[in-house]
Parts: C-alpha cells; structure tokens; sequence
C-alpha cells in the first residue's frame, strides 16, 4: 500500500496550530514537512496543494541555509511555501529529494493519526486511508 509514498497527518496537543503532515518515501524516509495548522481541513488542504504542485520543477526552491547545507521548499503557484525539506549533505543530495517528492508527492495513500489518543506510543492506533481529492469551493492553494 505504501509502495509509492504517503502522507502522516499527526496532532499535537496543547497548542494553538496542533495539526501537521509529513510526506515519506516508500522507504519511511520523511522527505517533506509542513507548517502547523490550526485545523485538520487546513492540514489536508495543504497536503492537496502537494498534489497539485510537486511535479511541476519550477516550484521547487533551491536554497542554501547560513552552514552552507542544501534544502528546497515546495511553493505554490502563488508562491506561498507548502512544505520544506530537511538539510542535506550535498546539492545532489537535495536534487535527489526533489525528485524523490516529484515521485511521491502525488501518492492518495494517507496515515491519520490524529484520532488516536495515545500520541507518545508507536504501537498507537493511526488509520490509513487513500483519500480522493475533494472538490469543493473551499479556499485552496494555488
């Protein structure tokens, strides 16, 4: 089911943006991360944005941190960042996980887990879920 990548969606309780999603390689690496959100919609709304905007090259941002590390953002076609890479050892390196999000980034497959209640477990109860993009005239992402 997770051959070809999927989304955890997590929740963080005690403070005011507790929502957050990462998208993994089929490998379980972490190869894109999100900003909070203040609720679930907004957080699957930004996983959408993934969807919609990862294969395309020229939204991908190369940048270099001050310590001289590659990472990229992902934006939107407004510009706005919908997700960030970790720091990487090389510039091929951070190539690499730019194709690698191009790859997964259009998965269906996600891991909710923020209906369990036992955060702190590994063993905790997550549902996994191929979620069809909705289509509706909510506010979304360029």
């Amino acid at each position: 089911m997770k051959e070809n990548g999927y989304y955890v969606l997590s929740k963080r309780e005690g403070i005011e943006e507790p929502y957050h999603w990462v998208l993994k390689a089929a490998n379980n690496e972490v190869i894109l991360t999100s900003e909070n959100y203040t609720s679930k919609h907004g957080a699957l709304n930004g996983i959408e944005s993934v969807r919609k905007n990862c294969e395309e090259d020229e939204n991908y941002q190369r940048l270099e941190a001050k310590d001289g590390s590659p990472y990229f953002n992902l934006r939107a076609k407004n510009h706005e960042v919908i997700g960030k890479s970790e720091m990487y050892s090389s510039k091929q390196a951070r190539d690499n996980g730019i194709e690698s999000v191009k790859k997964h980034g259009i998965t269906l497959v996600l891991v909710d887990e923020t209906s369990s209640s036992d955060k702190g477990s590994a063993t905790s109860a997550a549902a996994t879920v191929t979620v069809k993009p909705e289509r509706s005239s909510a506010k979304r992402y360029a």
